[in-house]
């Protein structure tokens, strides 16, 4: 089976690293200045060239791009350790989104245009890895709904103009579209490791008209959840990619003793077995691609999510104190796959949700 990018995926993925090209230190800290932490008018750039539209189907107005090519270009956001919350802010809300909105509705266009942004809510304080709603409900009243409960680690919250909420309706899951400016939603801004700005979210008997419920089953949200699990996978074997590739030419050009520290064999050591890691991140990747199974994803993330780790931990190593500070692109990059490997799920609960599989495939 040919597992490489064809054509059309490498010409788009080269456009997108060329965008994303100018990706370096001082870009990324003048990202995170602006209100909520995203340019508006960067945004705006990406979503030009299509990136915002990816997850949308063709009949909503989207690219109707395939698993592989969100995999493809979550590999360059990696590799240029991009700031852009394109797949927080853009793949998951628009695929939701797409799913549930009614052709022309206005929300998609402004998402898909970049005119808006949207962000997810279904983490709660007490649910830690949980993406169901436990304590965040919702009751029928006369025009509507009213919804109450708290909302955590919602990335992008502060710039997003529209929250994807989730909440208990009549003891089943249930996801509502509600505008941030809404009377009863309260947010809160904190910076996460990654210099990503999350919010908090309150919601206090905010009444919501009956449109705001999206039309779409529990099942079809968890469907993009593990989509979702599937390009932060690919975001962190680019990243994966990148810490090797910084380290190697490091210890190449760092001299101790006479000589660059890559001659010593205890370094050699380390650098194969990064090599092996960020191999088997990648063949982890494409068997989840080629399987599109729920369980299996979660197994692939976990496992990426370990050996992305453990690169960063050699490459911080090998670059000594420094390896950890945001003046280095290591830093940046590590600090990345460090907020992912938590993000819908970290190692351990993704290997939790793979053991069942894997039992029934081992009997």
């Amino acid at each position: 089976m040919n597992f490489d990018y064809d054509e059309s995926q490498l010409l788009f993925r080269a456009s997108v690293e060329r965008f994303l090209d100018g990706s370096d230190i001082a870009t990324r800290k003048a990202q995170r200045a602006n209100p909520g932490g995203i340019d508006r008018a960067r945004w705006q750039a990406m979503a030009a060239l299509g990136l915002t539209a990816m997850a949308l189907d063709e009949d909503r107005g989207g690219l109707g791009s395939s698993l592989i090519d969100l995999v493809a270009v979550g590999e360059s956001f990696g590799q240029r350790i991009s700031s852009d919350n394109w797949l927080e802010n853009a793949v998951l809300p628009l695929a939701l989104a797409g799913k549930a909105l009614r052709e022309g509705d206005p929300v998609i266009e402004a998402l898909a245009s970049g005119e808006a942004v949207a962000a997810l809510a279904v983490f709660e304080p007490e649910g830690r890895h949980v993406t169901t709603p436990r304590s965040t409900t919702a009751r029928q009243n006369a025009s509507g709904y009213t919804l109450s409960g708290d909302k955590t680690f919602v990335l992008g919250g502060m710039a997003a103009d529209w929250l994807l909420v989730s909440a208990v309706l009549d003891g089943e899951p249930a996801l509502f579209a509600i505008a941030t400016d809404a009377p009863g939603v309260f947010r809160r801004g904190y910076q996460v490791i990654d210099g990503n700005i999350a919010a908090e979210v309150q919601l206090r008997g905010c009444e919501v008209v009956r449109d705001a419920r999206l039309d779409i089953a529990w099942a079809a949200v968890e469907q993009v959840l593990s989509t979702a699990r599937l390009v932060a996978a690919a975001e962190m074997t680019g990243l994966a990619q990148r810490l090797f590739d910084d380290t190697l030419a490091y210890v190449r050009q760092r001299e101790q003793f006479g000589q660059p520290i890559g001659r010593f064999q205890a370094i050699q050591h380390r650098m194969v077995d990064c090599y092996a890691l960020v191999d088997q991140a990648k063949s982890a990747l494409i068997a989840a691609v080629t399987s599109a199974d729920a369980a299996a994803i979660a197994g692939m993330k976990a496992i990426v999510a370990e050996a992305a780790l453990q690169i960063g931990r050699e490459a911080v190593q090998l670059h000594g104190g420094m390896g950890t500070t945001d003046e280095l692109e290591i830093g940046h990059a590590h600090k990345r796959v460090l907020l992912l490997s938590q993000w819908l799920g970290d190692p351990a609960s993704g290997l939790d949700s793979y053991a069942p599989k894997a039992l029934r495939v081992a009997a």
